[in-house]
């Protein structure tokens, strides 16, 4: 493909088709294949682009649909996604990181138990460390009450230990959706509000989808609207104000763009007395209005 954005584009492990059938076998037949190695159905090339992995996982993801229904559960890694058709017996998982994407299929149970104990240690050897986000099985998770059974319950895990573990959060947790919720959701929107004990009532509103790209916006209503003001939110890195609020977007984001962004907000909240990640919810957390989101990459309260 002449287009550089995807260049190094993939190898096909097997044909959409193949991986679609593969699927289906797991899904009705997964007896002879729990536990056992996923089985790659996409190779990416080293350079491949996190554009070039998102166009050639979406004609795989969306063979796999077509053949064995929409998902339980929608998500992904910091690394990759990580898909589930799920019910109390077993849990067909298409996942993968930056070199490919697999399928396999597990008994639930045993794969939520050792996610579980991944959340609670994962990249820590102790109490007293935190875990490193980049190592948690899944950063977002979303659940439309798709067919299967969705988990009663779920894993806990380690609060962000300072604002600097919560932007590295962020940093992933922003890269994530925009590599992956284009081929899972389409062009619907994923968003959240930041607010902070210790400026109650503020907004700082996040949000990403395909079409506007990712974007961050801070309720400023309530300040001086002159230049000295202007001056010191522009470098703070904000772009625009627009009704009191500003704004700064990126309309076709990179990673370098969410580590920005993730900086931005950050940045924002301790110019405004945050301290410490504790004080730190994250609110009307959403895709599209439709089913609930859950954001265990973030470290903060939701």
């Amino acid at each position: 493909m002449a287009d550089m954005e995807y260049r190094g584009i993939h190898q096909t492990a097997l044909t959409p088709a193949d991986a679609a059938e593969f699927a289906r076998m797991l899904h009705d037949a997964p007896g002879p294949h729990l536990g056992r190695a996923p089985v790659p159905v996409l190779v990416h090339e080293p350079d491949t682009t996190p554009a070039g992995r998102r166009h050639a996982l979406q004609g795989v993801y969306d063979a796999i649909v077509a053949r064995i229904g929409e998902p339980t559960l929608y998500g992904g890694s910091a690394q990759g996604p990580s898909v589930r058709w799920r019910d109390g017996r077993r849990t067909v998982l298409l996942a993968g990181d930056r070199q490919q994407v697999g399928l396999s299929v597990h008994d639930t149970l045993t794969l939520e138990g050792e996610e579980r104990r991944a959340f609670e240690w994962r990249g820590a050897w102790s109490g007293g460390e935190p875990y490193d986000p980049a190592f948690l099985p899944y950063v977002w998770q979303l659940d439309r009450s798709g067919p299967g059974e969705r988990p009663t319950s779920r894993p806990g895990g380690r609060p962000a230990a300072d604002l600097a573990q919560f932007q590295y959060g962020l940093q992933l947790l922003l890269a994530a959706w925009v590599e992956q919720l284009p081929v899972q959701v389409g062009t619907d929107w994923a968003s959240f509000c930041l607010t902070s004990a210790v400026d109650r009532g503020r907004q700082l509103l996040v949000s990403y989808s395909l079409e506007d790209g990712l974007q961050a916006s801070i309720d400023d209503r309530d300040g001086e609207n002159g230049e000295d003001r202007a001056g010191t939110m522009l470098a703070r890195g904000w772009q625009s104000r627009d009704r009191g609020w500003w704004q700064t977007d990126f309309a076709d984001p990179g990673p370098d763009d969410a580590a920005d962004l993730a900086a931005l907000v950050v940045t924002e909240l301790c110019a405004r007395g945050t301290r410490a990640p504790e004080e730190l919810r994250a609110r009307d957390v959403s895709c599209k209005d439709r089913g609930e989101l859950w954001l265990p990459g973030l470290g903060v309260r939701h």
